[in-house]
């Protein structure tokens, strides 16, 4: 299939579609956005980059980069899933020798 074919494809399927909701028409929709919307989809269905790569027809899913971004219901799952890390924190307490050289400054 073709460039082509694929965007008179899609213009027909947009032009039925629109019969039954002309707004629509008012919006610049095409098949490339369409992959867009699919790849976002898969996303925050679940769906890991690796698999909507393949889905999409990447060879890399730094490919599928372009396609995504994180929407905030992503991020917050994104964090929810994070554990606190287990250690302890450490403070720096610089020589007196460095404190001197910064005095010095």
């Amino acid at each position: 299939m073709t460039r082509a074919n694929v965007a008179e494809g899609f213009t027909l399927a947009l032009m039925t579609a629109a019969k039954t909701c002309p707004s629509l028409l008012k919006r610049h929709i095409t098949s490339h956005s369409m992959r867009h919307t699919v790849a976002m989809h898969l996303l925050q269905s679940g769906v890991g980059i690796t698999e909507v790569a393949l889905w999409l027809g990447h060879e890399s899913p730094v490919t599928t980069h372009g396609y995504v971004e994180a929407d905030q219901a992503m991020k917050r799952r994104a964090l929810a899933a994070l554990k606190a890390p287990e250690i302890e924190g450490t403070f720096y307490h610089p020589s007196d020798s460095a404190l001197k050289f910064l005095e010095s400054l």
